[in-house]
């Protein structure tokens, strides 16, 4: 498969104890390209005709046309635009400009073929953890789902790239669902860990697959399957999507294999995404592109229009891509204002400028990760040699990102130079990824959980918010995300004192029954949730809510498996299951009953 991307980028850093202080990270497609092959990113990553498309808004959501297929190569299709403007005096209307669409492309999916997973199981060991009969039909919608959401490429995708945006990969996927028809980087951490506990090891092995070739090809993991996504990625997780398949299989033959590409990816992150800080190297995101998001594009340019100079548009794009590159896109998390605050709009974004804490704890991770798969191979001297780039990371994460008086670590601003004291999920990231003095166990937590209840997060019925500034950005409050939950119960759990561990059980039993009661009353589960009503979806944002949805089903069915045999008492919101299925006198004759019987009935 040949693919349409040539990459060089070097860049100085003082990070690494390698020989070389100064890495050069390329990544140069095949070279026997067609002049077709060459042309396609001028249809749907930049250009005229993406222009004139885009802002005619055809669609009420920008991405309907980048999924599209040409109909004909991408020289020719371009000859029937440069032809379509000549003969319109370059002012086509509307309709002009539909029916060259429908002439020249076909509708997106077409990309597609059925597919029935063959490893798929109707009754996964997960589903017999949960006790209640409830939520074990549920899980076991749950565990249908993936059969809805996996998406299997047709060969021509492998023969004619150039008619496609797609990324063709060799095995199936489980994408996210609703608009997201193709593979998403960070999503499928959760949804890998969603079909490990469904027991799908074949297609966890065949997307992981993927994402290796993906590295070997590009040089990285681009934000998703799409070559107008090749330019930026996301938080990088592979290393821990294989951990995670290692820990469900015991395979670890294809671990030491995959370690020399997990080395690669790890090292295009430390040399084309670091900054010196106060004497130490740490990571933020970027991209690498011009102009506005191919799939936004003409929200990006009324983002723009504020700017007067072609120069600070192009600034504007590029923080706008730097923002999706987090995956948080958008949220007043990467606001900076004059004033130093964080009181903005998109107008001012300056993600580019902001040290995240959960990017650098992954990348502390994935070092030891890579130093783990060395020392199963029994190569120590890359063991020890990750081993010492992992203690690098997390001097500089605990000297630049944690704050004793806060009890959290915050992001850091580049631009005022001090910590960013506002309330995120990922401030608490690092319990995650175990990114703190061990030995310093019970301290950290007694200032974990003062966090937590000096911020006031944990009174809200449908889940922790992910900020607590309301700017109508779906990345802000009242939103609720399934792995900003996912982060913080898992972090709470690793840090392992009791009241840790009770918080951890806390909330996951709240996500857990939150997410039924939503499923309850629509039979869909959703991207992102509402913190402020228990059952309730998000809102906001630059396009709908989204169904399906591969990381939320990830999230509850791992939730299911590792709180199933206690999810049957009231649930974090007050509302447990007594009352939800049968209201308050109901309750009162069961426990009435459950006197009498001298047992539980749930």
């Amino acid at each position: 498969m040949k693919q349409i991307l040539t990459l060089a980028t070097t860049l100085t850093t003082s990070s690494l104890s390698s020989s070389s202080r100064q890495i050069s990270t390329t990544a140069v497609m095949n070279s026997g390209q067609t002049k077709s092959e060459c042309t396609i990113s001028e249809i749907f990553c930049h250009g005229r005709l993406l222009h004139t498309i885009q802002m005619a808004q055809l669609y009420p959501d920008s991405k309907t046309f980048v999924d599209m297929k040409l109909k004909d190569t991408p020289a020719q299709t371009l000859k029937a635009f440069d032809d379509m403007m000549a003969a319109k005096n370059n002012t086509p209307s509307k309709d002009d400009l539909k029916q060259f669409v429908e002439d020249n492309f076909e509708k997106s999916g077409t990309e597609f073929e059925d597919w029935d997973p063959s490893d798929w199981k109707e009754n996964p060991k997960f589903l017999q953890l949960v006790y209640n009969s409830e939520l074990r039909s549920w899980g076991s919608n749950l565990n249908h789902l993936w059969k809805m959401l996996g998406r299997k490429m047709i060969k021509d995708v492998a023969l004619h790239p150039e008619l496609y945006s797609i990324i063709y990969v060799e095995n199936p996927v489980i994408v996210p669902g609703g608009r997201f028809k193709e593979f998403y980087y960070w999503d499928s951490y959760w949804i890998v860990r969603g079909l490990l506990y469904s027991e799908m090891y074949t297609t966890t092995r065949g997307m992981l697959s993927n994402f290796l070739s993906i590295v070997e090809r590009f040089g990285f993991i681009p934000n998703g399957g799409r070559v107008y996504y090749s330019k930026r990625s996301q938080p990088p997780l592979l290393a821990a999507m294989i951990q995670s398949y290692i820990e469900f299989t015991g395979d670890d033959e294809f671990a030491i294999k995959s370690v020399d590409i997990l080395e690669h990816e790890f090292e295009f992150w430390m040399n084309n995404h670091t900054h010196e800080i106060n004497g130490h190297i740490l990571a933020a995101y970027g991209d690498a592109s011009t102009g506005p998001r191919p799939e936004s594009y003409s929200e990006d340019v009324k983002t723009a229009e504020i700017f007067e100079t072609d120069a600070e548009k192009e600034e504007c794009y590029s923080e706008l891509k730097a923002a999706a590159e987090s995956g948080m896109d958008f949220s007043s998390r990467w606001f900076i204002v004059a004033d130093g605050s964080n009181n903005g709009t998109l107008k001012d974004l300056k993600t580019r400028s902001i040290i995240p804490v959960e990017l650098n704890a992954i990348l502390f991770w994935n070092a030891k990760i890579i130093a783990g798969i060395h020392s199963k191979s029994g190569n120590i001297e890359k063991a020890n040699q990750y081993e010492t780039k992992a203690q690098e990371i997390y001097r500089a994460i605990q000297a630049v990102l944690w704050d004793e008086d806060v009890g959290a670590w915050l992001d850091y601003d580049m631009i005022n130079n001090k910590r960013r004291n506002y309330f995120v999920p990922t401030n608490l990231a690092p319990l995650w990824m175990k990114c703190y003095n061990i030995s310093d166990t019970e301290h950290i937590a007694s200032r974990v959980l003062k966090y937590i209840n000096d911020t006031g997060i944990d009174q809200y019925p449908g889940g922790v918010p992910n900020t607590l500034s309301k700017t109508g950005e779906q990345w802000d409050f009242p939103n609720v995300w399934p792995p900003m939950q996912y982060l913080l119960i898992e972090g709470l759990e690793k840090l392992g004192t009791k009241e840790t561990k009770e918080l951890a059980y806390k909330w996951a039993e709240r996500w857990t029954l939150s997410n039924y009661k939503a499923f309850k009353d629509t039979t869909h589960m959703f991207e992102k949730y509402d913190a402020e009503e228990f059952g309730g979806h998000g809102k906001g944002g630059e396009y709908e809510v989204q169904l399906g949805f591969g990381w939320s089903n990830g999230v509850v069915i791992e939730f299911l498996a590792k709180y199933g045999d206690k999810l049957r008492v009231a649930g974090g919101s007050g509302v447990g299951l007594k009352t939800f299925f049968f209201g308050g006198a109901a309750t009162a004759v069961l426990a009435v009953l459950a006197t009498i019987l001298g047992r539980s009935l749930w």
